[in-house]
């Protein structure tokens, strides 16, 4: 597989929700939402292989300062950007 030839998106919004049997990870950019199921292996090993990543990231270029807040909404929401609360209501 060629990652140079995948489209590449900027994802700025992440939701998890789970079950007993699978996590649902749902990844937005704009308008266009994709879901994945996961198991709970595959999650962990997510969560793994994040958590090396970012490591390997900090001790190249530094410690990242952020925040994690949940229930907090990206700044660029698309939907209701000028305050339309009723779009697509009659």
């Amino acid at each position: 597989m060629d990652f140079n030839k995948i489209p590449k998106k900027f994802c700025e919004n992440v939701n998890i929700a789970s079950s007993a049997e699978f996590f649902v990870i749902t990844l937005a950019s704009g308008e266009e939402i994709s879901a994945y199921a996961l198991t709970p292996q595959h999650a962990k090993r997510l969560v793994q292989s994040l958590s090396y990543n970012v490591s390997e990231f900090e001790r190249k270029f530094g410690e990242i300062k952020a925040e994690w807040s949940p229930g907090i909404q990206s700044p660029i929401q698309i939907n209701n950007i000028k305050g339309d609360k009723n779009k697509g209501k009659k």
